[in-house]
């Protein structure tokens, strides 16, 4: 256990259960085979099969659409097991992301479809909001998506799309009505098998979570059926896009939370077995002061996280905490893993030590999701 409170308290005997069991899977399936997803950019398909039966990619999706009939608290225990073993490749967060844009903005056919088939693996999501020339102002997207008799023709381009290249089913961010501003946004549920006008381009070479496959998507005329508009009413997205993005945040809160736990445990057991000038690293004040600072940092971002986990829970989680969560604590993690590497030294800079990885995995944590400076803007609207 790397959580720095000891046991939140929206954790139940149940859940103590479900973590163990999640705990397992990870250890097994997941863990081992970081540097080899490294290599080939992407998980293996085989894990998303076990996912499924495991019942981890849709834990918190009711079981009258396939998923596993858990709260929040499941599928953010799924999240905290993969950060603290390290994990950026499994994009289970962005699958979950889509499910949940299913379940509370799909139709019921919809639901009935694409859950199920979510649930067990047999098709893996990915959101296309992000385009060459616009990523946090959504409203400056160009793709475009004409409805005919046969259904729609989607045409232009995505960037830096988690499970792009393998993704089944994509929840895509189009204009419907270039001219009616965010009114004129839809999201349209894309399947790329047998879909001769969708093109996955290459994944793309990022400095960090290189196991993770984020691609680059073209469009040219790709189909959609007219009944696979999100909701099935056009110039839904835009509302759909902001009633649905504090669930992401949270999640990449809690994934942040993870990461910062992760890291402050590796560097307290590498301090108490380095040795340096005739003591241990930690003997030292310097580093004793430095993870001082450290644990009541993961301490307070603790706390917080789990009110934001409970409120998930109880449905009243609101914009603006989600937007709090995701800016304070990303930054927080870039923060605390720069000062474990420090305090690592020269072993710091060396891939083949975790905290390494964790440094570089973790940078973009601020710029995805909306970057912070959105985050922040979105709080001061608030005031």
């Amino acid at each position: 256990m790397m959580n720095v409170i000891g046991k939140s308290a929206w954790m139940t005997p149940e859940l103590d259960g479900f973590r163990d069991a999640v705990r397992r899977f990870v250890a097994s399936e997941v863990a081992p085979h970081q540097e080899r997803w490294r290599q080939q950019q992407h998980v293996d398909r085989e894990l998303w099969h076990k996912g499924g039966e495991m019942g981890i990619l849709c834990a918190d999706i009711p079981d009258q659409y396939g998923g596993s009939g858990g709260t929040f608290a499941h599928q953010a225990i799924v999240f905290e097991e993969l950060g603290y073993v390290g994990d950026m490749a499994f994009g289970i967060h962005v699958h979950a992301i889509v499910a949940h844009y299913i379940l509370n903005q799909g139709t019921e056919a919809q639901k009935q479809k694409y859950l199920p088939r979510l649930s067990s693996g047999e098709m893996i999501a990915a959101i296309a909001m992000s385009e060459p020339g616009a990523g946090s102002d959504l409203k400056g997207i160009r793709t475009t998506a004409v409805a005919g008799p046969e259904g729609y023709r989607v045409n232009g381009s995505k960037t830096f799309i988690s499970n792009g290249y393998m993704a089944d089913l994509i929840a895509v961010v189009v204009k419907t009505d270039p001219d009616a501003g965010a009114k004129g946004v839809s999201i349209l549920l894309l399947e790329t098998k047998e879909n001769p006008g969708f093109r996955v381009g290459r994944i793309l070479e990022k400095v960090g979570q290189k196991g993770q496959d984020t691609c680059e998507l073209f469009f040219d005329d790709a189909h959609v059926p007219l009944e696979n508009v999100l909701g099935g009413i056009e110039g839904k997205g835009f509302a759909q896009l902001m009633t649905e993005l504090p669930y992401e945040r949270t999640i990449l809160g809690v994934a942040g939370v993870a990461a910062i736990e992760r890291a402050l445990a590796l560097t307290v057991e590498y301090t108490r077995e380095r040795k340096a000038f005739g003591q241990a690293l930690i003997d030292m004040q310097n580093t004793r002061f430095v993870l001082a600072e450290v644990k009541t940092e993961a301490t307070v971002a603790r706390i917080f996280i789990d009110r934001c986990v409970e409120d998930t829970i109880a449905g009243t989680m609101d914009t603006v905490r989600a937007s709090m969560a995701k800016y304070w604590i990303s930054d927080l993690q870039c923060k605390t893993i720069d000062q474990c590497v420090q305090l690592f030294g020269g072993y710091g800079y060396m891939l083949e030590y975790p905290i390494a990885q964790m440094y570089v995995d973790a940078r973009v944590q601020r710029i995805y999701g909306g970057a912070n400076e959105i985050m922040k803007e979105i709080v001061a609207r608030s005031l």
